[in-house]
């Protein structure tokens, strides 16, 4: 039940110094956020002011163009939570509250929050909010039609599991909820509901059934026993930011997405005989269609191991 990547770490650094030269930010992000954000806002006031009758059209596109918007703002923001796009931490945070401009739900801050914690304590039951709760495993297990629910779901699963894990708000959650009010408000005002509708479809949408949202079951749902992380090294991750590369990313935080792809590169021993997925397509009705996987395919270890094998690690390295 020892958590992979810190250890895994140690061992990569100690053969190859060199990457942490890898290490650091890549402002290419600002363009990728500035030029998809502008993209979003076009098509939300193309339906709310233009194509106002093309109801069938706006579905289409929320799911196509507006979907994938949306799931490439979740990888932008992962991105953001690590500092990655700039080296000030203040414009990591502005950053993401400028690609929320697209979401007509304040995500950014609380992502940010919760998902550190995810990386501090991976697979930590009680501890990392990324683990499907209860109810989840005991409703949904291998049933196809449920999975098929639950992952159409899941980006507001996300949210639930947030309130469950419920911390008081902090500073810039509050920044982040002001700013998507007054968003949303001059949507309505100046484009109309219609246009805040597609947001919030796009939303929906592309945390859903969208092979933009399979990285939340790639990531850590377990395909081979005893594995915990997986990698996706398909052709999507040249829009979609890299990140597929997570294992790469969770052994190095510090690595932005320009350069993930690199470290396997340089230490193809550590990754190459780990199980990974070329298609996230394939992947998807593979969990959904195959009675083995549900929400109860994770890796979870008490917080006494948890703890237990980071104190091991540290008097090894000592």
């Amino acid at each position: 039940m020892d958590e992979p990547h810190v250890k895994r770490k140690h061992a990569i650094l100690s053969k190859y110094p060199q990457i942490q030269e890898l290490y650091g930010t890549d402002t290419l992000t600002i363009h990728v956020i500035l030029a998809s954000t502008a993209a979003q806002m076009f098509m939300a006031y193309l339906f709310g002011q233009v194509l106002v009758n093309w109801n069938w059209t706006m579905v289409l596109c929320s799911y196509f163009i507006g979907g994938s918007l949306t799931s490439l703002y979740g990888c932008i923001i992962h991105e953001l939570c690590h500092n990655l796009a700039h080296p000030s931490p203040f414009v990591n945070r502005i950053l993401a509250l400028v690609v929320n401009t697209g979401m007509p739900v304040p995500l950014a801050a609380s992502f940010r929050r919760y998902h550190l914690i995810h990386h501090a304590y991976l697979g930590v039951e009680g501890r990392d909010p990324d683990l499907p709760m209860e109810w989840e495993y005991c409703l949904v297990k291998g049933n196809w039609a449920l999975k098929l629910v639950w992952m159409f779901c899941y980006g507001g699963l996300y949210v639930v599991r947030a309130l469950v894990n419920f911390k008081p708000l902090s500073f810039w959650e509050i920044i982040n909820w002001i700013y998507c009010l007054a968003v949303d408000f001059l949507v309505v005002y100046f484009w109309g509901w219609r246009a805040l509708g597609y947001l919030a479809l796009s939303m929906w949408l592309g945390y859903g059934l969208h092979p933009g949202a399979a990285h939340f079951i790639q990531e850590h749902f377990t395909f081979d026993d005893g594995q915990e992380t997986y990698s996706y090294y398909g052709s999507l991750n040249k829009f979609f930011i890299n990140i597929g590369y997570h294992n790469e990313h969770h052994d190095f935080m510090q690595v932005p997405w320009t350069r993930l792809p690199q470290i396997k590169a340089i230490a193809p021993e550590f990754y190459e005989n780990m199980a990974s997925h070329n298609s996230w397509l394939w992947m998807q009705i593979n969990f959904i269609f195959s009675t083995h996987f549900g929400p109860q395919s994770r890796v979870k270890r008490t917080y006494a191991d948890h703890t237990k094998a980071r104190k091991t690690l540290n008097t090894k390295s000592l």
